[in-house]
């Protein structure tokens, strides 16, 4: 059997929702083991109670998030449930969190509060803002940060009102963000024997995606707008196009596919046009040239475009959710697994994007809530029976 590339390594992880736990089942697909630690005086991670398929303390939403890993129920504001994360420290790699920014030092779990315990853990916190700064101590979300960053004013039509994209983007962005500035911890304590923190927050991230719409802003007081049929900014051709059944997209980034667009449409006219000649003249000219190009669309299914213009234009059918996950490529790629679930029977999930050797194909479902404290204790820690039924009577374990 195939060791998995991060078999051997343990994350401690304090985080609920969305992005840290997206994170996080990245490595656990990777064959990390990553402690799932969860409040037993609030039920566990929120996620657990997302409707609509919720069953108990459990839920899909949490299915999705969180396969793999194990759950250990733990008080972090009793001072015997800080014992206990420090005995756990002792022998782990990495603690991460996606806590508010002012309370990962709160709950002592910064590298100033455990570099003492285990010089070599790293300490990454995933927050909404950042552990500084005016916000740091503000929760945030997805929704809000598409609004902060910018986004909604440059998604849906132009006539319409600001958009948030319909797929979490800055959650699982903010997730691949924080795995990567963990492993590059792990990598270099590794060399150095010495941890670190790791700040990434979701603004920062979305921020940092504004990539060029940013340089162009800062430094050629340019504004980007909506664009109707979500066209590119600059480019044309490059948008959908409705067809006869449904739509299409087209991105002309090169003149060569420009080219080949028109001559595939039957359109060889548009190449001898001085108004369509380069990009800029497409983009001076662009209401006309998408009118023609609309009025041909239309004329065809979806479909038929395809079989025209695959492999020679860059082009795409705008799908379903189920025409997605249906999709041929999709399934050649084993993108979409199944896990065996004690209620919800054999669940399909999407896999992770990762594919190297020794990944997890087969992976257990998303713990129940506390599934492995009393695993955790004994056969990590090293606990006896009495030491258990205290904590548990103190609080600082589930029942």
């Amino acid at each position: 059997m195939t060791r998995s590339p991060l078999e051997g390594t343990r994350i401690l992880s304090v985080s609920q929702f969305g992005a840290g736990p997206f994170g996080t089942q990245v490595l656990a697909d990777l064959g990390a083991e990553i402690i799932k630690i969860e409040d037993p005086g609030v039920g566990g991670d929120s996620s657990r109670y997302v409707p609509p398929y919720q069953h108990g303390q459990d839920s899909l939403y949490f299915q999705s998030f969180n396969r793999g890993k194990k759950s250990l129920t733990l008080n972090l504001q009793h001072p015997a449930g800080q014992a206990v994360l420090h005995d756990l420290v002792k022998v782990s790699d990495a603690v991460f969190n996606n806590l508010r920014g002012d309370l990962p030092a709160k709950l002592g779990l910064t590298y100033d509060a455990l570099k003492d315990v285990n010089p070599r853990v790293v300490c990454c916190s995933l927050t909404g803002f950042g552990t500084t700064g005016p916000r740091a101590a503000e929760p945030a979300f997805d929704y809000l940060i598409q609004g902060y960053a910018g986004y909604m004013t440059v998604t849906g039509e132009p006539d319409g009102p600001p958009g948030k994209c319909g797929v979490s983007v800055i959650d699982f962005a903010g997730g691949y963000a924080g795995m990567v500035g963990l492993v590059v911890g792990l990598y270099d304590a590794q060399r150095t024997g010495i941890g670190r923190n790791v700040d990434i927050s979701l603004l920062d991230t979305a921020v940092s995606m504004l990539s060029y719409f940013a340089i162009w802003a800062l430094n050629r007081e340019w504004e980007p707008q909506r664009v109707a049929h979500s066209g590119h900014q600059t480019l044309v051709p490059a948008q959908n196009f409705p067809t006869r059944d449904g739509w299409i997209v087209v991105f002309c980034n090169k003149d060569k596919f420009w080219q080949a667009l028109i001559e595939r449409m039957g359109l060889p006219e548009l190449g001898r046009d001085p108004r369509f000649t380069g990009f800029p003249d497409r983009f001076a000219h662009k209401a006309e040239l998408v009118a023609i190009l609309q009025s041909r669309f239309v004329e065809k299914t979806t479909a038929e475009w395809l079989a025209l213009l695959r492999g020679h234009v860059p082009c795409a059918p705008v799908n379903t959710v189920a025409q997605a996950l249906e999709d041929e490529q999709v399934r050649a790629r084993e993108m979409i697994i199944e896990v065996d679930h004690p209620q919800f029977g054999r669940i399909r999930e999407v896999a992770s994007p990762i594919r190297t050797e020794g990944e997890i194909r087969q992976p257990a479902p998303a713990p129940a809530l506390g599934q492995h404290t009393e695993a955790i204790l004994t056969g990590i820690l090293g606990y006896g029976s009495q030491t258990i039924a205290r904590l548990r009577a103190e609080g600082v374990i589930g029942k």
